[in-house]
């Protein structure tokens, strides 16, 4: 479904709205949805379903998912996490993993951003080298 330039408009208003010191609430999100729902403006379904998207892409943007080799220490949670929120921003969401095909090091993904030390890709990256 095409989504006109109003329906999008409208969206990115919702979703400026439903942020609360530039982190999207969940209550608000809920909120907005259900008032758009019950006055059905023009084109609100577009409007939703840009409204979606972008809160897939904040919420993507705030997961964090950290694989680690062997089990992460509390201490080692606390510095990675104070570290991220301090780069990224309040309103994170933490997942530790743990993968032992991953020999050593850590990886770490933010939305998009991928941060990865671990010695399996090391070594990949050093056989391709040669």
């Amino acid at each position: 479904m095409k989504i006109g330039k109003q329906a999008r408009r409208d969206g990115k208003d919702l979703y400026r709205m439903c942020q609360l010191n530039g982190v999207l609430n969940e209550t608000r999100v809920r909120s907005a949805v259900s008032q758009v729902l019950a006055s059905k403006p023009r084109n609100y379904l577009a409007a939703l379903t840009h409204f979606q998207r972008l809160v897939e892409l904040d919420v993507q943007s705030r997961t964090v998912r950290i694989d680690n080799a062997v089990p992460t220490s509390e201490s080692q949670m606390d510095t990675i996490k104070a570290s991220l929120t301090q780069k990224y921003g309040a309103g994170l969401d933490f997942q530790f993993f743990v993968d032992p095909t991953l020999i050593g090091g850590l990886r770490i993904q933010i939305g998009s951003d991928v941060f990865d030390g671990t010695v399996k890709t090391r070594l990949a990256a050093l056989e391709n080298s040669f």
